[in-house]
């Protein structure tokens, strides 16, 4: 096996670090401190607000921390008695929710047959999805049963609700889907 300078420079740089380390860990000397003077600086200004992970059921409870409105960073809040301040990789990847480049931040639509998509604007989204869920539950609804049993439903509309929505949207979507008479109510979290 050849290495090259770079490698071996690395390697011994990287053993060394290691060892220096474990030598003032195994003389008894208290790393707590300095590790604490680390995690102040790294959130130092930053205004903390508890939330929780919404990627599942579970709810961990997290601290987004924030400078100037700006999320800084988010980690799991050691207060909680679910998590103690654990996140499981998805609840340790919040924090590129809100800051991935490749996240939509716009309405796009692309009509039936065609190839590109044309930018709407919110309004005009929601006025074309509610007029479709109108058209469709008017011309689906079936008000009773051939044998007179009253049921008050829709079978062609489906409701998905996301994990990454908060617990308020999911319980107001059941609302909405359930007075509109849509029976296939199921959420992402639990699949």
């Amino acid at each position: 096996m050849e290495v090259s300078r770079r490698t071996f420079l690395r390697v011994s740089i990287g053993a060394a670090s290691g060892t220096a380390l474990g030598g003032l860990i195994g003389s008894g000397v208290n790393l707590g401190p300095v590790v604490a003077q680390a995690q102040e600086l790294r959130i130092k200004n930053a205004k903390v607000t508890p939330s929780v992970c919404p990627y599942c059921s579970v709810g961990c409870a997290t601290l987004v921390h924030t400078v100037d409105g700006q999320i800084v960073n988010i980690e799991g809040d050691p207060r909680s008695p679910h998590n103690e301040g654990a996140l499981c990789p998805k609840g340790a990847a919040i924090f590129q929710l809100h800051v991935n480049p490749n996240r939509p931040t716009q309405v796009l639509h692309r009509a039936p047959g065609a190839t590109d998509w044309e930018v709407w604007d919110l309004e005009r989204a929601m006025d074309r999805v509610a007029a479709l869920l109108k058209k469709t539950r008017d011309d689906t609804f079936i008000e009773k049963l051939p044998n007179g049993k009253l049921v008050n439903m829709t079978p062609a509309i489906f409701a998905l609700g996301g994990a990454t929505l908060e617990i308020e949207f999911n319980q107001l979507q059941q609302k909405l889907m359930r007075g509109l008479g849509v029976v296939a109510i199921e959420n992402q979290a639990r699949i």
